[in-house]
């Protein structure tokens, strides 16, 4: 994990309405906050209540705005296939992609990427609303084990956010905890 003093870290994260990319986002962003790291969020919506694209930036360390310049993100949470073709262009040489794909993305040598069937093991943990989180999870394992562009936060740190945002929801608690695990879980196995 790099040091949380000097952490400059760019993320973005995509997907279609509904599928959970502000919600992912928050749970980085508040991630970020707990561990005492400036961060800055920024959304586009378009037409999300239509299954449109919902693109999501995440800014962690000392920045002075939220949106992310193409070539400079160190990782994209794909909650589509496509959303590594429609937004690959914000990542920077060496960065990382992690996509919920049921056919293995073939990119060039630049970025390290890591698919996951988030659909398909969302169905047998019996939660199909929990790609986002699977996804997420994944990708907490995947690129921890990068160096230079390792996550500002792990699995833990994902963990106890859910638990302070979803303490009054205990079923709802216990699907999210699920998920993120069988996601973190599903890297391990490769």
């Amino acid at each position: 994990m790099p040091d949380e003093g000097s952490m400059r870290q760019q993320i973005v994260i995509s997907g279609v309405g509904g599928q959970g990319v502000l919600f992912v986002t928050r749970l980085l962003a508040e991630a970020a906050i707990t561990k005492g790291l400036p961060v800055f969020t920024s959304e586009t919506h378009g037409m999300a209540q239509r299954g449109g694209t919902v693109l999501s930036h995440l800014k962690v360390g000392n920045f002075s705005s939220p949106l992310i310049r193409p070539g400079n993100a160190i990782g994209l949470l794909a909650l589509k296939a496509d959303s590594l073709a429609r937004h690959g262009y914000f990542l920077k040489p060496g960065a990382w992609a992690a996509i919920n794909s049921s056919e293995g993305v073939v990119v060039g040598p630049e970025f390290s990427t890591y698919t996951i069937d988030a659909e398909i093991l969302s169905q047998r943990i019996h939660n199909p609303k929990s790609v986002n989180l699977i996804l997420l999870g994944f990708a907490l394992a995947a690129i921890s084990e990068a160096t230079e562009n390792s996550l500002f936060c792990n699995l833990e740190d994902i963990k106890t956010v859910l638990q302070q945002r979803l303490a009054k929801k205990k079923q709802m608690l216990d699907d999210a905890l699920k998920a993120v695990e069988a996601g973190f879980n599903t890297f391990s196995t490769f």
